[in-house]
């Protein structure tokens, strides 16, 4: 609290008080020295022809200044989180195929409102640096495992909740804008260059836009345009996830500190290059080299951050495509920055390939039955349900079923000995009337049941699955039911799941390290079981978000786009600004 000048310093009003005689207990009309050095006679102090007693006075005085002085202090105090910037948090989050036939519905999304949204951040601890630099406001979050199209009904819905619940503390300095860029939308070209433009009806212009999102999301002008600071992910598989989020709040919250506010200039570069993810994760090169520019670039004078998108190959947009983006102070630096990525992007552009060996279904079971190495993973990547697969294909699993060695717990494989028969987990595959005979019968009962194809049956129909149930976990969100068969287990699910960390095995009685082989729908292993894997194949299988690009039906992506037109000319990468107009 600044120091009020009309207050008079304690040492004066003592001095005021005079002197007092200690033989007659009385009070002396001599001088007094204040603490600015001036003298001042005791004898001044009379008024209306009577003496007043100063002591009392003035300890009157000075009660009342403290009683003053605390209100001030408990004043302040209370009004300290009035006074920190008011911040929203806001975003729907999911990655789409367009070339899958499922459909995402509002229940396949989970929603957090107010105070529930503190949950998704590690950061944001009630006790963190970050979350008490702000009065945070937190609005809603929604986020969905990758999966189909979003339904305009469930994304209208979505959207409404969201602009209510921004409504309920306006107004706002800023906002955290947290999306994942890749979602799809019926009868809606960039659903998140949408959403930010309704926001923006609610909130207004003057908050500070700060926005995180995957780097396989999409960043077309729109959204570019209509957010202030934006960041993204710079590794694949997304180990940096929660940093990357962190950064963006850190931004954004030094910018309203120190009073910078928006940054003076945005860049932004087209990069006309279309890969999927399992060709530019950053555990290999060229997207390692490639990425490790992005930190140097961001910490350079003028700049603020730097980001590269790979985009989303499975979604066809006209702004599905690679993007760099640079904001920052500089105008030359940040023009100079986006213009340097963009061309070390579109230089290495022949060097991306799969992280791992990929081959045939056939020919990876080949591989893995020689091998002596667990567990061997093989990744069912065309029904990906995180990358937008709708996690049902029966393909593989069909195929599987049909191996010899595979059928009977006395089958061998081309290494080893009937006694030692190859141990085989899928997974997995929803089937809700298979988990339903599971949980009637019980564990060690034998059962019946098709499996699979309920959304995506254009490779294969249900598959008739028989087997033992071997175990069974219940939840609040979904059942698991383990199917022995031969010597394969089968993980039939009552709704898709993705299977990303050791501990899905471990909690279904699996010794996954001690497993021959485990199919996995996935494409590049997440960190957990990547971590666990005794060798690793990727297999070229059929689904939603099928590898071989060059033969999904593009329509509406804007072209000519690397690979799919491979002799294409060099293209400008041409730089649009935005400056700050002040």
């Amino acid at each position: 609290m600044k120091k009020n000048m009309f207050m008079p310093a304690a040492s004066n009003l003592h001095a005021l008080a005079g002197v007092i005689d200690p033989a007659t207990k009385k009070r002396s009309p001599s001088e007094v020295r204040l603490s600015s050095g001036k003298r001042m006679s005791s004898g001044i102090m009379l008024f209306s022809g009577k003496r007043m007693s100063l002591l009392s006075s003035c300890r009157e005085l000075s009660s009342g200044i403290l009683l003053f002085t605390c209100f001030l202090l408990l004043f302040t105090a209370c009004n300290r989180q009035e006074r920190l910037p008011r911040i929203a948090i806001a975003g729907i989050a999911i990655e789409c195929s367009t070339f899958s036939p499922a459909k995402t519905v509002e229940e396949d999304f989970s929603i957090s409102k107010a105070e529930e949204v503190f949950s998704r951040y590690d950061f944001m601890a009630p006790d963190s640096v970050l979350r008490q630099k702000a009065h945070w406001l937190p609005a809603m979050y929604s986020r969905a495992t990758p999966g189909g199209i979003v339904t305009r009904k469930t994304y209208e819905s979505l959207v409404n909740q969201t602009l209510e619940e921004l409504r309920k503390n306006l107004p706002y300095d800023a906002l955290y804008f947290d999306i994942h860029g890749a979602m799809s939308v019926e009868g809606l070209d960039d659903p998140e260059g949408d959403l930010i433009l309704r926001i923006k009806e609610v909130i207004g212009n003057k908050p500070i836009i700060s926005t995180c999102m995957d780097l396989h999301g999409n960043v077309s002008q729109r959204l570019a345009e209509n957010t202030d600071l934006i960041t993204c992910y710079r590794m694949a598989p997304h180990e940096d996830a929660m940093e990357s989020k962190r950064r963006a709040v850190a931004n954004l919250l030094e910018r309203l500190e120190t009073g910078k506010g928006r940054p003076a200039c945005k860049a932004w570069v087209k990069v006309p290059i279309l890969l999927p993810g399992e060709k530019t994760s950053t555990r290999v090169e060229p997207a390692k080299s490639l990425y490790a520019k992005v930190a140097p670039a961001a910490a350079r004078e003028g700049v603020i951050d730097a980001a590269i998108w790979i985009g989303y190959a499975w979604a066809d947009e006209p702004r599905n495509h690679a993007v760099v983006m640079v904001t920052g102070d500089d105008e030359n630096a940040v023009e100079t920055t986006a213009a340097e990525l963009a061309r070390a992007f579109w230089n290495v552009r022949h060097e991306f390939d799969f992280i791992a060996p990929t081959a045939s279904l056939d020919e990876c079971l080949e591989k893995a039955l020689a091998s002596d190495k667990k567990p061997f993973m093989i990744s069912d990547m065309g029904d990906n349900p995180t990358a937008g697969g709708a996690g049902d294909v029966t393909w593989t699993l069909a195929r599987l079923l049909e191996r010899p060695e595979f059928r009977s717990s006395g089958g061998m494989s081309t290494s080893q000995s009937a006694s030692s028969s190859p141990d085989l987990i899928y997974a997995s595959i929803p089937g809700p009337k298979m988990v339903e005979k599971a949980l009637a019968a019980g564990v060690g009962a034998k059962v019946e049941e098709t499996v699979g194809a309920m959304v995506d049956d254009r490779y294969q129909p249900p598959v008739l699955l028989s087997g033992t149930v071997e175990f069974i976990r219940e939840s609040d969100t979904n059942t698991e039911v383990v199917i022995k068969t031969g010597s394969m287990h089968v993980i039939v699910t009552q709704k898709r799941k993705p299977y990303h960390y050791e501990s899905d095995f471990e909690n279904l009685g699996f010794k996954p390290r001690e497993t021959d082989i485990i199919v996995i729908k996935v494409g590049y292993l997440p960190e957990s079981v990547y971590n666990m894997r005794g060798d690793w194949m990727m297999a070229l299988t059929r689904g939603g978000v099928d590898q071989n690009l060059l033969e999904l039906p593009y329509q509406r992506i804007e072209r000519p786009m690397y690979p799919l037109d491979p002799d294409m000319a060099d293209p400008p990468l041409d730089v649009k600004m935005w400056k700050l107009k002040f």
